[in-house]
Parts: C-alpha cells; sequence; structure tokens
C-alpha cells in the first residue's frame, strides 16, 4: 500500500473581519497515486479526482472525530462514484464503471461531462461521527452539468451557507493532480467587522466569488506554486489570512483481518462457492489489492 502523505494538503483561510472562510484542497502526489490504482479511462479519472478534492474539503472543516463521504449512484456509465475522508485527511474512492456504456458515450462524445457519466440518478452525503453516533445523509437528485453544479445544488437543496466550488483534476506532466477550491459565507457573528451591516456582509461576499472565480485549473493544479502564493494572488485585495495547513494521506482501510471478518459470515457452502484452485481472493473496491485466503484457513463463524 502506498504510504504517501501531503503535509499541506488543506490550506484553510479567511478574509480577516468578512463573512469568508475557505479552505485550498491540493492532493499533489498523493491524487497520482490514489487515481492510479485503477485503469481509469481519463475522463472518469478526473471525476474520481474531483470527488477526492471535494471529500478532502468538507472533511477538514469537521469540528469532531469522523468521516465525511460522498456516493453518486447513476445509470450512466459511472454506475456508483465513492469518496470519503477522515477528519485526520485519510482519503480513498473509487468509480464503478459500466464499460459498454462508457464505450459508447466516448464514442459519441471524447470528453464527457459529469452528468453524461453519470446519468440520472442521486448524490448523497454522508457524516459518520463513529459507531456511537448516528450517521447524518442527505440525498438529491442529480442536477447539473459537473460535479460542482451536483454539489452546489446539494447545499441549495439543505439550506446550507451559501458555498462557493471550485474543482480541477488532469493529469500533467508530473502525474495525476487534483484540487478544489471551497468557500463559505459565515454568519455575522464570529470574525466578521461588527461595524459590517447586511447589505456591506452581502458585497463582502460577492466580491469574494468573483475573485474566487478568476482561479484557473492551471493555477490550482501546479505544484511549483505555493497556496499561500495562490491565495494572495486571488485574495491579495482583502488582506487573505492563512490559518495552520494540515496533511492529506493516502487512507484505504482495508487490511486482510478486516476481509476475515466478512468471510466468517458466510456458510460453508458459499465459501466454498467462492474459491478457486483451493483459494479465495476478495479484491477491495478503493486500493484494487487482491488478498488471497486459502479455503482451509477460512472456517464460518457458527451463527452462520
Amino acid at each position: 500500500m502506498p504510504d504517501i502523505a501531503v503535509p499541506r494538503g488543506v490550506n484553510p483561510f479567511y478574509l480577516p473581519m468578512r463573512p469568508v472562510r475557505g479552505r485550498l484542497i491540493r492532493l499533489g502526489p498523493l491524487a497520482q497515486a490514489l487515481l492510479s490504482r485503477h485503469d481509469y479511462p481519463p475522463s472518469v479519472a478526473a471525476l474520481a479526482g474531483q470527488a477526492l478534492a471535494l471529500v478532502a474539503a468538507l472533511a477538514t472543516a469537521l469540528k469532531f472525530t469522523g468521516s465525511f463521504s460522498l456516493q453518486v449512484k447513476g445509470d450512466g456509465a459511472v454506475r456508483m462514484l465513492l469518496a470519503d475522508c477522515t477528519d485526520g485527511g485519510a482519503l480513498r474512492g473509487y468509480a464503478s464503471i459500466d464499460h459498454d456504456k462508457l464505450a459508447a458515450l466516448l464514442a459519441e462524445s471524447p470528453e464527457p461531462s459529469a452528468k453524461q457519466l453519470l446519468g440520472d440518478g442521486y448524490v448523497a452525503f454522508t457524516v459518520d461521527q463513529g459507531p456511537d453516533m448516528e450517521r447524518h445523509q442527505g440525498v438529491v437528485a442529480i442536477q447539473g452539468e459537473t460535479l460542482e453544479d451536483m454539489a452546489l445544488h446539494y447545499f441549495d437543496a439543505s439550506e446550507q451557507t451559501a458555498c462557493f466550488i471550485r474543482l480541477a483534476c488532469d493529469r500533467i506532466a508530473t502525474g495525476w493532480r487534483a484540487s478544489a477550491l471551497v468557500m463559505e459565507r459565515i454568519a455575522g457573528a464570529g470574525g466578521v467587522d461588527p461595524e459590517l451591516d447586511m447589505q456591506a456582509q452581502d458585497e463582502s461576499w460577492g466580491t469574494a466569488l468573483v475573485l474566487a472565480a478568476t482561479v484557473k485549473d492551471s493555477e490550482l493544479l501546479d505544484d511549483a506554486t505555493s497556496a499561500e502564493t495562490l491565495l494572495w494572488h486571488l485574495f491579495g485585495t482583502e488582506g487573505v489570512a492563512a490559518d495552520r495547513p494540515r496533511k492529506l494521506n493516502y487512507g484505504c482501510r482495508c487490511s486482510r483481518a478486516r476481509l476475515s471478518e466478512v468471510l466468517a459470515t458466510f456458510g460453508a457452502s458459499d465459501l466454498d462457492h467462492m474459491q478457486q484452485d483451493g483459494a479465495i481472493t476478495m479484491t477491495c473496491e478503493f486500493c484494487n489489492m487482491e488478498f488471497r485466503f486459502d479455503r482451509s484457513e477460512v472456517i464460518q463463524s457458527p451463527s452462520s
């Protein structure tokens, strides 16, 4: 398993005395490590990379120990898009593909949109605070042409705080790179100039939106430009300030022990059916790693 971490993958920032906070996510070489585990066509890899950057931005805003996941399920060539990230920055994801549908789609449209890849279906965001807490999930229909549009539709439908989302993923000279720029409008209580009335706060948020919209994909994905430099380039006129950066790391949580526990839930006849040449092989959908178990070593639980 790749042992890779990006120390400055999450770059929180704010505009002092303005109702604006955000995070600049840059996966760096972590994007290459995650996406290269699967033989995705470029359009699917780009969509998966955007999903990874998005959940990294949302999970690292959590105020508790847990994880944030995105699941998009549709009737298109990409049947399932899944990404999740813990509050500590452990990141993983995968895309399930209908290869026949994808081949037909690419023949018609070599660079399909997210909507074309996913088709009709739903978008679900899930916050998991651990086994002792109830999971919170919100679901909306797929709407919009891009993953950005779909995420913004979710936040609009759930009446969350106004936000801005920009996602980028592409394969450059150094490999796959993925990035996200996410901003939220915060309530007028904490950290906002008390002399700013609502109209002034609206104008300040509007200015931040205009400035954020000028960012280019090439800037988001450029390893040579530091996060601080890019944030100053975008928001320097507003006096942007950065909080402490946080790391992102390769976060597949599969293990031989966990899969062995899964196998133990099956009955003997099912295990016999799974085995081939005396062995059972299981593949993790996230990291695409195969685990081989000798059938003689796998014993079903008494309750099976």
